[in-house]
């Protein structure tokens, strides 16, 4: 992705909502961010930077490590009925 693609992202977005970072597909987990910064890469090409803040949100929702391909949905698994026990009518 380039700076171009995530200006085009975020340019349909609301401008007022709060960014996060999504992080580790394994255990998806929500981040603020708390910065961008541009620095050279080894070949001297020019990298963009998001800097995560340390605030760690708690998991990333289900539905968005569905949507960013790192979990296939998921669907619960059908509960059987319960049985319903009678009380005895013997005393």
């Amino acid at each position: 992705m380039t700076v171009g693609d995530l200006i085009d992202h975020l340019s349909t977005l609301d401008p007022a909502a709060p960014v996060r970072l999504a992080v580790n597909p394994f255990f998806p987990m929500a981040h603020r961010t708390d910065g961008v910064v541009e620095s050279p890469d080894e070949n001297g090409r020019r990298i963009v930077y998001l800097a995560d803040s340390g605030d760690q949100l708690g998991p990333l929702p289900p539905e968005v490590a569905v949507r960013l391909g790192w979990h296939e949905p998921t669907v619960a698994p059908a509960r059987p009925r319960r049985r319903t026990i009678r009380p005895s009518t013997d005393q």
